[in-house]
């Protein structure tokens, strides 16, 4: 909630949001690290909890190490999404036709990657955690829990990034859109048809990339109206 009051005060909306929307780069990165530990937050808290009871001693200080190395592997997966906002926020304004059909290729290749054996291996990880906690409790060093929070992150990531590049069609900080997808990752992960319902998902994508070939305008971050729209209010709010 306060990650979309924010968003609110900022003037995000919770629809249509294309490209960066002129924030700076390290706006964007909190923004987007704030947004994916609200989304993860049922990702993460399983295997939090059955760590938690392997942790002796300095509790605090390494269950947040572990937190911290989960939110690391999602903010340099921010860095990656500022980078492509920027180039198809433009790219939706200069170049429409071209935008509206990568909108198309990223909801395809969303919904193919669901139906794949790679995302389901990530998908079980995430899953059942217990079957990786023996692992991380072997880990040594005083970087033991940063690097079990990465480990465990970039599994995630690998589970996820599909869901999260239909964010490029949709607007990547278009909150709206990322309650939806919180809500497709939790049950995903925490229903017992998850995987089942991932395969449903992946191909109500697919039919979602041939509804944009129609109708651009259901994939607001890359439609030019949209771009236009939001254009039009920042000019009216600088004056």
């Amino acid at each position: 909630m306060v990650t979309i009051g924010w968003a609110v005060q900022m003037d995000m909306g919770l629809w249509g949001m294309p490209g960066t929307m002129g924030m700076s780069f390290g706006s964007f990165l909190v923004m987007w690290t704030l947004m994916m530990a609200a989304m993860m937050l049922s990702s993460i808290a399983p295997l939090a909890t059955l760590y938690e009871r392997t942790v002796t001693t300095h509790r605090g200080p390494r269950l947040t190490a572990l937190g911290s190395g989960y939110l690391l592997a999602w903010g340099a997966a921010g860095v990656v999404a500022f980078a492509i906002a920027d180039v198809f926020g433009d790219m939706a304004a200069d170049r429409p036709t071209l935008a509206q059909w990568v909108a198309v290729a990223c909801f395809a290749a969303a919904g193919l990657y669901q139906l794949t054996p790679l995302k389901m291996r990530c998908l079980d990880h995430c899953r059942s955690p217990l079957g990786h906690l023996m692992q991380y409790i072997g880990f040594r060093g005083s970087l033991r829990d940063i690097r079990a929070g990465v480990h465990h992150g970039l599994f995630c990531l690998g589970c996820c990034w599909a869901l999260m590049l239909v964010m490029v069609a949709f607007g990547v900080m278009n909150v709206a859109a990322m309650v939806g997808l919180a809500l497709v990752i939790a049950v995903e992960k925490h229903w017992r048809h998850g995987q089942h319902f991932a395969r449903v998902v992946g191909v109500v994508a697919v039919v979602w990339a041939i509804a944009i070939v129609i109708d651009p305008s259901v994939a607001p971050g890359l439609d030019p109206d949209a771009v236009m729209d939001m254009d039009g209010d920042m000019d009216m709010t600088n004056r």
